[in-house]
């Protein structure tokens, strides 16, 4: 797997969900780590960390490996162009029970998200498709989330429902028949829905500093949880970071 883990970049806070639209011209550098415990069969899980930036102003959203473009907004509906590296996949070393597996590679998805800002919750609905044709697959992700906000503390919950078609789930969970061994099955891949919950925390103990943990768990598909690579229901995920507000 990528060192550019997807699950640590996205613990960084990313206004493009969770915050109103801004205008004003801002940025910040910081480092952040994490894990992700994968659902592959004796997947060999390690922390990972990497330097980030976060830039926005009326027209970009800069956020870790994400670029966002902002479209003119529908009333309390905000549009924009998405194209963000999603750190996924694994190589063949990077468990027992992978060797003779092709190693499967992260990519680059583009695509579009609207959310949707009310008093109550925040909405959004978020379509990709894999721009470099690693697995010519398509996502889509429902979210909600608030942020709750208390002192220099932000809780921000959320809850998700990812939609992966056929080619995602056969390319990263699939085994060809080339690849099957006595001890691990053909299997063909098809379109599932993830569904998860996670929790981020945001605190500024002084001005230009924020820390942050981000938390999450997704229940990984049945056709995904059916593939002989995998042996768990539930993938974790947990990151902590330091950013400097400029």
């Amino acid at each position: 797997m990528s060192p550019a883990s997807a699950q640590t970049a996205d613990a960084a806070p990313d206004q493009g969900t969770a915050s109103a639209e801004s205008s004003d011209s801002q940025w910040a550098i910081g480092l952040a780590g994490g894990i992700n415990y994968q659902v592959y069969r004796d997947f060999d899980d390690s922390v990972r960390g990497l330097p980030l930036i976060t830039y926005e102003n009326q027209w970009v959203h800069v956020f870790g490996p994400g670029v966002d473009v902002k479209l003119p907004s529908l009333g309390p509906v905000s549009f924009r162009l998405r194209g963000r590296y999603i750190g996924e996949g694994y190589e063949s070393d990077d468990s027992s029970y992978l060797e003779g597996m092709s190693d499967r590679d992260s990519s680059v998805w583009v695509g579009g998200v609207a959310t949707w800002r009310t008093d109550v919750a925040n909405l959004s609905a978020e379509v990709l498709a894999d721009a470099m044709d690693n697995s010519k697959g398509t996502r889509t992700k429902l979210q909600i989330d608030r942020r709750f906000a208390a002192g220099a503390f932000g809780f921000t919950p959320r809850l998700t429902a990812e939609w992966v078609d056929s080619k995602y789930v056969d390319y990263y969970y699939g085994v060809t028949p080339g690849e099957a061994r006595t001890w691990r099955t053909a299997y063909e891949g098809d379109s599932t829905v993830n569904t998860g919950v996670g929790l981020r925390i945001d605190w500024q103990p002084a001005p230009k500093h924020a820390v942050f943990l981000d938390m999450g768990a997704t229940r990984m598909g049945s056709t995904i949880t059916d593939s002989p690579l995998v042996d768990e229901d539930i993938q974790y995920g947990v990151g902590i970071g330091y950013f400097y507000l400029f």
